[in-house]
Protein backbone atom coordinates (compact mmCIF):
# COMPACT_ATOMS: atom_id res chain seq x y z
CA UNK A 1 0.00 0.00 0.00
CA UNK A 2 1.12 3.24 -0.88
CA UNK A 3 1.00 5.52 2.24
CA UNK A 4 0.36 8.85 1.48
CA UNK A 5 0.35 11.81 4.09
CA UNK A 6 -3.22 13.43 3.83
CA UNK A 7 -3.02 15.98 6.68
CA UNK A 8 -5.66 18.88 6.60
CA UNK A 9 -3.94 21.96 8.47
CA UNK A 10 -5.82 23.87 11.24
CA UNK A 11 -7.88 26.09 10.27
CA UNK A 12 -7.89 28.23 13.25
CA UNK A 13 -4.70 29.72 14.64
CA UNK A 14 -5.74 28.38 18.41
CA UNK A 15 -5.45 25.28 16.85
CA UNK A 16 -1.54 25.30 15.86
CA UNK A 17 -0.46 25.58 19.82
CA UNK A 18 -2.46 22.64 21.00
CA UNK A 19 -3.14 18.89 19.58
CA UNK A 20 -5.52 18.78 16.31
CA UNK A 21 -7.75 16.41 18.47
CA UNK A 22 -8.67 16.95 22.30
CA UNK A 23 -11.38 16.88 24.79
CA UNK A 24 -11.84 19.65 27.40
CA UNK A 25 -13.85 19.09 30.59
CA UNK A 26 -16.42 17.27 28.85
CA UNK A 27 -19.24 15.11 30.30
CA UNK A 28 -20.24 12.57 28.29
CA UNK A 29 -22.77 9.49 28.59
CA UNK A 30 -25.81 8.13 26.76
CA UNK A 31 -29.30 10.17 27.70
CA UNK A 32 -29.11 10.15 31.58
CA UNK A 33 -25.96 8.17 31.94
CA UNK A 34 -23.32 9.65 32.62
CA UNK A 35 -20.33 7.42 31.59
CA UNK A 36 -16.98 10.17 32.11
CA UNK A 37 -17.77 13.92 33.89
CA UNK A 38 -15.18 16.60 33.45
CA UNK A 39 -12.96 14.40 31.01
CA UNK A 40 -10.03 16.35 29.58
CA UNK A 41 -7.57 15.02 27.73
CA UNK A 42 -5.16 14.93 24.38
CA UNK A 43 -4.48 13.05 21.75
CA UNK A 44 -0.89 13.82 20.66
CA UNK A 45 -0.03 14.89 16.92
CA UNK A 46 1.11 11.71 14.87
CA UNK A 47 0.84 9.36 17.80
CA UNK A 48 -0.57 5.65 17.68
CA UNK A 49 -2.70 6.31 20.85
CA UNK A 50 -3.95 3.21 22.50
CA UNK A 51 -6.80 3.48 24.62
CA UNK A 52 -7.15 0.58 27.33
CA UNK A 53 -8.88 -0.59 30.63
CA UNK A 54 -11.63 -3.06 31.65
CA UNK A 55 -14.86 -3.62 30.02
CA UNK A 56 -17.65 -0.54 30.27
CA UNK A 57 -14.76 1.68 31.83
CA UNK A 58 -15.64 4.39 29.05
CA UNK A 59 -12.90 3.41 26.35
CA UNK A 60 -16.00 3.18 23.76
CA UNK A 61 -17.67 6.47 24.90
CA UNK A 62 -14.49 8.26 24.56
CA UNK A 63 -14.00 7.54 20.86
CA UNK A 64 -17.34 7.87 19.91
CA UNK A 65 -17.26 11.47 21.64
CA UNK A 66 -13.70 11.94 19.94
CA UNK A 67 -15.14 10.89 16.18
CA UNK A 68 -18.61 13.13 17.52
CA UNK A 69 -21.47 10.87 17.67
CA UNK A 70 -21.71 11.12 20.86
CA UNK A 71 -22.08 15.14 21.65
CA UNK A 72 -20.98 15.96 25.36
CA UNK A 73 -23.35 17.57 27.69
CA UNK A 74 -20.98 19.71 29.16
CA UNK A 75 -17.38 20.73 27.55
CA UNK A 76 -16.42 20.43 24.07
CA UNK A 77 -14.45 18.04 21.78
CA UNK A 78 -12.19 19.84 19.85
CA UNK A 79 -11.11 19.37 16.23
CA UNK A 80 -8.31 21.74 14.67
CA UNK A 81 -8.86 24.69 16.61
CA UNK A 82 -12.86 24.58 16.57
CA UNK A 83 -16.27 22.35 18.47
CA UNK A 84 -16.41 19.59 16.32
CA UNK A 85 -19.88 20.24 16.61
CA UNK A 86 -18.86 23.04 14.58
CA UNK A 87 -18.39 20.79 11.02
CA UNK A 88 -20.56 19.55 8.25
CA UNK A 89 -20.56 15.66 8.96
CA UNK A 90 -18.79 15.37 5.48
CA UNK A 91 -15.83 17.87 6.73
CA UNK A 92 -15.48 15.96 9.99
CA UNK A 93 -15.35 12.26 7.39
CA UNK A 94 -12.98 14.20 5.60
CA UNK A 95 -10.50 14.94 8.56
CA UNK A 96 -11.02 11.73 10.80
CA UNK A 97 -12.15 8.05 9.89
CA UNK A 98 -13.69 5.70 12.03
CA UNK A 99 -13.90 1.82 12.32
CA UNK A 100 -17.12 1.46 15.17
CA UNK A 101 -17.43 -1.55 17.52
CA UNK A 102 -19.87 -2.79 15.59
CA UNK A 103 -20.81 -2.31 11.96
CA UNK A 104 -23.97 -3.82 9.40
CA UNK A 105 -23.52 -3.69 5.60
CA UNK A 106 -26.45 -3.23 3.45
CA UNK A 107 -28.25 -6.44 2.13
CA UNK A 108 -26.74 -7.36 -1.01
CA UNK A 109 -23.71 -5.66 -0.95
CA UNK A 110 -20.05 -6.57 -2.60
CA UNK A 111 -16.61 -6.01 -0.85
CA UNK A 112 -15.68 -3.47 -3.40
CA UNK A 113 -18.44 -1.61 -3.06
CA UNK A 114 -18.26 -1.53 0.88
CA UNK A 115 -14.67 -0.49 0.27
CA UNK A 116 -15.75 2.07 -2.20
CA UNK A 117 -17.78 3.66 0.34
CA UNK A 118 -14.99 5.32 1.85
CA UNK A 119 -14.77 7.72 -0.40
CA UNK A 120 -17.74 9.43 -0.50
CA UNK A 121 -16.29 12.35 1.65
CA UNK A 122 -14.17 13.12 -1.38
CA UNK A 123 -16.77 13.02 -3.51
CA UNK A 124 -18.62 16.53 -5.42
CA UNK A 125 -21.83 17.18 -5.18
CA UNK A 126 -22.16 15.57 -8.89
CA UNK A 127 -20.43 12.61 -7.34
CA UNK A 128 -17.49 11.72 -9.85
CA UNK A 129 -15.61 8.80 -9.47
CA UNK A 130 -11.74 9.28 -10.49
CA UNK A 131 -8.81 7.54 -10.55
CA UNK A 132 -7.09 9.03 -7.26
CA UNK A 133 -10.78 6.77 -5.94
CA UNK A 134 -10.36 3.71 -7.95
CA UNK A 135 -6.34 3.79 -6.64
CA UNK A 136 -7.04 4.66 -2.88
CA UNK A 137 -9.69 1.67 -3.23
CA UNK A 138 -7.64 -0.61 -4.50
CA UNK A 139 -4.78 -0.33 -2.15
CA UNK A 140 -6.77 0.13 0.89
CA UNK A 141 -8.05 -3.89 -0.33
CA UNK A 142 -4.44 -4.78 -0.73
CA UNK A 143 -3.24 -3.59 2.24
CA UNK A 144 -5.81 -5.47 4.39
CA UNK A 145 -5.43 -8.17 2.56
CA UNK A 146 -9.47 -8.59 0.61
CA UNK A 147 -8.58 -8.17 -2.49
CA UNK A 148 -9.28 -11.49 -3.57
CA UNK A 149 -12.60 -11.01 -1.71
CA UNK A 150 -13.86 -8.03 -4.13
CA UNK A 151 -16.26 -9.62 -5.84
CA UNK A 152 -18.19 -11.51 -3.04
CA UNK A 153 -20.72 -10.58 -0.68
CA UNK A 154 -19.89 -9.23 2.52
CA UNK A 155 -22.53 -11.13 4.01
CA UNK A 156 -20.81 -14.65 3.22
CA UNK A 157 -17.68 -13.81 4.82
CA UNK A 158 -16.28 -15.05 8.16
CA UNK A 159 -16.14 -12.43 10.84
CA UNK A 160 -12.63 -12.12 10.79
CA UNK A 161 -12.84 -11.35 6.74
CA UNK A 162 -15.69 -9.01 7.31
CA UNK A 163 -13.69 -6.83 9.88
CA UNK A 164 -10.51 -6.53 7.48
CA UNK A 165 -13.32 -5.20 4.93
CA UNK A 166 -14.38 -2.63 7.39
CA UNK A 167 -10.96 -1.55 7.72
CA UNK A 168 -10.37 -1.32 4.51
CA UNK A 169 -13.20 1.20 4.12
CA UNK A 170 -11.73 3.22 6.61
CA UNK A 171 -8.43 3.33 4.96
CA UNK A 172 -10.06 4.32 1.56
CA UNK A 173 -11.14 7.37 3.42
CA UNK A 174 -7.83 8.19 3.55
CA UNK A 175 -7.92 10.93 6.42
CA UNK A 176 -5.05 11.98 8.87
CA UNK A 177 -6.75 10.83 12.11
CA UNK A 178 -8.41 7.55 11.96
CA UNK A 179 -10.13 5.75 15.59
CA UNK A 180 -10.37 2.37 15.48
CA UNK A 181 -12.83 0.94 18.09
CA UNK A 182 -11.12 -2.75 18.85
CA UNK A 183 -10.12 -3.07 15.09
CA UNK A 184 -8.54 -7.01 15.76
CA UNK A 185 -12.04 -8.24 16.79
CA UNK A 186 -12.65 -11.48 15.36
CA UNK A 187 -9.14 -11.99 13.84
CA UNK A 188 -7.17 -14.61 14.07
CA UNK A 189 -3.73 -13.73 15.85
CA UNK A 190 -1.64 -13.87 12.97
CA UNK A 191 -4.21 -11.37 11.15
CA UNK A 192 -4.12 -9.10 14.36
CA UNK A 193 -0.63 -8.69 13.92
CA UNK A 194 -0.83 -7.96 10.54
CA UNK A 195 -3.19 -5.22 11.43
CA UNK A 196 -1.48 -3.42 13.70
CA UNK A 197 1.91 -3.74 11.69
CA UNK A 198 -0.37 -1.82 9.15
CA UNK A 199 -1.60 0.61 11.24
CA UNK A 200 2.02 1.14 12.63
CA UNK A 201 3.00 1.72 9.04
CA UNK A 202 0.35 4.94 9.05
CA UNK A 203 1.56 6.18 11.85
CA UNK A 204 5.03 6.02 10.95
CA UNK A 205 3.54 8.05 7.78
CA UNK A 206 2.38 10.68 9.43
CA UNK A 207 -1.23 9.80 10.30
CA UNK A 208 -2.43 10.02 13.83
CA UNK A 209 -4.33 6.83 15.07
CA UNK A 210 -6.77 6.09 17.91
CA UNK A 211 -7.42 2.73 18.75
CA UNK A 212 -9.49 1.02 21.39
CA UNK A 213 -7.51 -2.28 22.54
CA UNK A 214 -8.08 -5.34 24.83
CA UNK A 215 -4.58 -6.70 24.72
CA UNK A 216 -2.54 -4.92 26.99
CA UNK A 217 0.66 -6.20 25.81
CA UNK A 218 -0.32 -4.96 21.70
CA UNK A 219 -1.09 -2.11 23.28
CA UNK A 220 2.37 -1.47 24.81
CA UNK A 221 3.94 -2.94 21.97
CA UNK A 222 2.51 -1.08 18.77
CA UNK A 223 1.27 2.21 21.10
CA UNK A 224 3.60 5.07 21.55
CA UNK A 225 0.62 7.05 23.58
CA UNK A 226 -1.47 4.85 26.11
CA UNK A 227 -4.65 6.15 27.91
CA UNK A 228 -5.47 3.71 31.00
CA UNK A 229 -9.45 4.05 31.79
CA UNK A 230 -11.46 3.14 34.79
CA UNK A 231 -14.81 4.09 35.95
CA UNK A 232 -14.78 6.93 33.21
CA UNK A 233 -11.54 8.42 34.23
CA UNK A 234 -8.18 8.55 33.08
CA UNK A 235 -5.84 7.06 35.53
CA UNK A 236 -2.79 7.07 33.54
CA UNK A 237 -1.59 8.28 29.88
CA UNK A 238 2.14 8.59 28.28
CA UNK A 239 4.15 6.59 26.51
CA UNK A 240 4.27 2.37 27.69
CA UNK A 241 7.54 2.39 29.36
CA UNK A 242 6.79 5.00 31.04
CA UNK A 243 3.24 3.74 32.73
CA UNK A 244 2.84 0.29 32.81
CA UNK A 245 3.59 -1.27 35.90
CA UNK A 246 2.63 -4.14 37.82
CA UNK A 247 0.99 -1.41 40.30
CA UNK A 248 -1.21 0.08 37.33
CA UNK A 249 -2.48 -3.08 36.07
CA UNK A 250 -3.39 -4.23 39.48
CA UNK A 251 -4.85 -0.44 39.66
CA UNK A 252 -6.85 -0.55 36.74
CA UNK A 253 -7.73 -4.63 35.58
CA UNK A 254 -7.25 -5.98 39.34
CA UNK A 255 -4.38 -8.53 37.99
CA UNK A 256 -1.53 -9.55 39.73
CA UNK A 257 1.65 -9.15 37.54
CA UNK A 258 5.00 -8.80 36.59
CA UNK A 259 6.02 -6.85 33.70
CA UNK A 260 9.12 -7.54 31.92
CA UNK A 261 10.72 -6.32 29.26
CA UNK A 262 9.84 -7.57 25.50
CA UNK A 263 11.94 -10.25 24.04
CA UNK A 264 12.26 -8.23 21.11
CA UNK A 265 11.29 -4.74 21.28
CA UNK A 266 11.59 -4.42 24.79
CA UNK A 267 8.53 -2.59 25.72
CA UNK A 268 6.51 -3.46 28.66
CA UNK A 269 5.37 -7.15 28.60
CA UNK A 270 2.61 -7.90 31.09
CA UNK A 271 2.88 -11.56 32.62
CA UNK A 272 -0.25 -12.33 34.67
CA UNK A 273 0.31 -14.38 37.92
CA UNK A 274 -1.73 -17.23 38.16
CA UNK A 275 -2.32 -19.26 41.58
CA UNK A 276 0.42 -21.75 42.45
CA UNK A 277 -1.18 -24.79 41.06
CA UNK A 278 1.08 -26.99 42.48
CA UNK A 279 -1.01 -26.05 45.72
CA UNK A 280 -4.00 -28.45 45.64
CA UNK A 281 -7.11 -25.57 45.55
CA UNK A 282 -10.03 -26.21 48.54
CA UNK A 283 -13.25 -26.84 46.74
Amino acid sequence: MTLIDHTIAPTDPVGMNSPRLHVDAATIGYDSRIISEDLTVSIPDQSFTVIVGPNACGKSTLLRALSRLLKPSTGSVVLDGKSITSYKAKEVARRLGLLPQTSIAPDGITVADLVSRGRYPHQKLIRQWTDTDERAVLEAMAATGVTDLSPRLVDELSGGQRQRVWVAMVLAQQTPLMLLDEPTTFLDIAHQIELLELFTDLHHAGNTMVAVLHDLNHAARYGTHLIAMKDGKILAQGAPADIVTADLVHEVFGLACHVIPDPITATPMVVPLGRDRSTPQTP
